[in-house]
């Protein structure tokens, strides 16, 4: 760690008063917001681009393959990065690495070749794997091991809110012709401006990161076991957990990649698709109210019921979107959002759970499977070349199946 700790004691020391931990708490949750707000500007990316570049639904999707292709290529790395060099320094390079990316959209657009985006996206995502890697463990093992999932849940609230504002501002800055006659009008040099001025914020915020001073980590220090393994591979909970974090950020990629594409068509919305991108903030939206909600429920109701409870619902509501038409279909799917909010932190925080020293390692492998962001979309854009958009739907149907047993079963083997 570059700054000084020695006023400020590790995590797992005595402390005097657990408002020790706020401070540090809130500087780590501003990350949240930061990688929620340029993740969503995906969803605004691959409409434009289809558009202007005239891609499949396919094609289109290698924007989220790209992207989260780099949390399966870096994850495994940013952990030993971390070990190294430590959570506040991994942070610092994260920001600076996702402002490299973000940089490079500008040459891609004035070239205009698609394959450009795609290397700007995986750089700029290359950072936001460190910045996940190093956050996430954090927020969990500051305090008190049994508020985890509410802690998680909290600052995940906060990566919503940059969900929610991130669509907006695309919408406005990117999207901000007459989309009535879309393949005319989408013009790839409307993203220069808007990745120059993310590019901005986070260099200024890698250089914040870089002087603060914050509590080093030594690992979740519950007795679950962490003694006895050599690796955090050995977890089956661990392991079933990265399964479950696959499936879910598949999902809920997937669906919002695809929202603009589905409301806007005839017999669902029928609404042009600047009007769509401002409807996807409340899907963001829904996902944000719920996990401000869900992090006061969870101080009281066990995190694994109220996963199962939520993957119920959202299985309910995609029914809905496959075998209706219409504003039915359309809420259903927005709804979603709602639904999704506690999943990702939940899962993250069961998965880590008695990890011990393999915390580190644990969040590498969780944050490794945020490549099902990755697969999942591009595995329902077959669908929805091949069969129809609506009926695409069927495949995060069957990531929630598998949501709904890991938290009423494999969330327990230990």
């Amino acid at each position: 760690m570059s700054a000084p700790q020695s006023a400020v004691p590790p995590v797992g020391a005595p402390m005097n008063s657990s408002s020790t931990y706020v401070f540090p708490l809130l500087v780590m949750t501003s990350l949240f917001f930061i990688w929620g707000f340029i993740t969503s500007l995906n969803d605004i990316l691959i409409p434009h681009l289809k558009s202007a570049f005239e891609l499949t639904y396919v094609q289109a999707m290698l924007i989220q393959f790209t992207f989260f292709g780099a949390y399966f290529l870096v994850s495994l790395p940013a952990g030993a990065l971390i070990r190294r060099i430590g959570y506040q320094n991994g942070v610092s390079v994260g920001l600076g690495v996702a402002a490299l990316g973000c940089i490079l959209f500008y040459p891609a657009a004035a070239i205009q070749q698609y394959w450009l985006f795609l290397a700007a996206l995986f750089v700029m995502a290359s950072g936001i794997t460190l910045l996940q890697v190093s956050a996430n463990p954090y927020v969990a093992v500051l305090g008190n091991p049994d508020t985890a999932s509410s802690r998680l849940n909290f600052s995940q609230a906060i990566n919503s809110v940059g969900h929610t504002v991130g669509p907006l501002f695309g919408a406005l800055l990117i999207m901000n012709g007459d989309h009535t006659q879309v393949a005319e009008s989408a013009d790839p040099a409307a993203v220069q401006l808007p990745y120059l001025m993310i590019a901005a914020f986070l260099i200024l915020a890698a250089l914040v990161f870089k002087f603060l001073r914050l509590p080093a980590i030594a690992g979740d220090n519950s007795d679950l076991g962490g003694a006895s393994h050599t690796s955090a591979w050995q977890y089956p909970h661990l392991v079933l957990g990265a399964a479950a974090i696959f499936l879910y950020v598949g999902a809920e990629v997937s669906i919002g990649s695809f929202i603009i594409n589905f409301i806007s068509l005839p017999e669902i919305g029928q609404i042009d698709e600047r009007t769509a991108a401002q409807y996807l903030t409340l899907y963001w939206g829904g996902a944000m109210v719920g996990r401000f909600v869900g992090s006061a429920v969870l101080q009281f109701v066990r995190a694994t019921r109220a996963l199962a409870f939520n993957a119920v619902l959202a299985i309910g509501l995609l029914a809905l979107v496959i075998l209706v038409e219409g504003r039915i279909a359309m809420w259903a799917v927005l709804a979603i959002g709602l639904f999704n909010s506690i999943m990702f932190p939940t899962i993250f925080s069961l998965g880590i759970r008695g990890l011990g020293a393999h915390t580190s390692q644990g969040s590498g492998i969780l944050c490794l499977a945020i490549v099902g962001g990755a697969i999942v979309p591009v595995l329902q854009g077959v669908l929805a070349d091949s069969v129809s958009v609506s009926m695409s739907f069927t495949v995060p149907l069957v990531c929630y199946l598998f949501i709904g047993w890991y938290a009423l079963v494999g969330a327990n083997k230990h």
